[in-house]
């Protein structure tokens, strides 16, 4: 059954990469209230009430309020990178198991517990914190061409979740765009930038107007 492993937040820390604190040390909690942040710039940061966001120019926000990853996908970093990865590890809200997170469509609706409803909006897009907290060689890189990210999340009805409460696929919309597709798009990926401009998935204007400008450029040196 498709549940939450563990609910997840940071506090500020230090951050060698970047001149802000840092989020991304999560660790896990016995519960976490989620509510819809606002905007990126001006807003709340997180959609988990408590969570530190430290660079809200690029993190965080409505289309950004939730992080979830596979517990399945941690384990198979885990035997790549020879170590154990814990819940959190990759800076995530919610770690969950039995759902397949990593190739949710979107727009996916799901419902967690008995309250919450979140929705899929978009990849992690990877930084230079991540590869700091990580303290691999390369790490961007294979992250990126692995080309798995774990999902954001938008939050449609608030509550509170915990560890080992069922999520459940409430509602898949009518196209075939999932999260991998909108990562290689976001990378320049051609075909994929086509596929996700031509279904007009992205809720967030900046990040589809960014996407349209960027394959246009591409399109007219190709």
């Amino acid at each position: 059954m498709a549940h939450v492993v563990s609910v997840n937040i940071g506090a500020a820390r230090p951050n060698t990469a970047k001149d802000t604190p840092t989020g991304i040390y999560k660790r896990p909690v016995d519960q976490i209230e989620l509510r819809p942040p606002g905007p990126k710039r001006g807003g709340l940061g997180s959609g988990v009430v408590g969570d530190f966001i430290g660079d809200r120019q690029h993190h965080g926000g409505d289309n950004q309020a939730v992080y979830a990853v596979s517990r399945e996908e941690l384990d198979w970093w885990g035997k790549e990178l020879g170590r154990d990865l814990n819940d959190g590890m990759f800076g995530e809200n919610l770690t969950t198991a039995g759902l397949d997170t990593d190739y949710a469509l979107i727009g996916e609706r799901w419902q967690v517990g008995e309250t919450v409803v979140l929705r899929v909006e978009g990849p992690r897009i990877p930084c230079g914190t991540f590869r700091m907290h990580m303290g691999e060689t390369g790490w961007l890189k294979r992250f990126v061409d692995h080309g798995l990210s774990g999902a954001y999340l938008s939050v449609e009805r608030p509550g509170f979740v915990r560890a080992g409460e069922p999520i459940t696929v409430l509602s898949r919309p009518d196209h075939a765009i999932d999260v991998p597709t909108a990562f290689r798009a976001f990378y320049d990926d051609i075909d994929a930038m086509r596929l996700v401009i031509d279904a007009g998935v992205l809720s967030n204007p900046e990040d589809a107007t960014a996407l349209e400008a960027r394959f246009e450029r591409l399109r007219r040196t190709r």
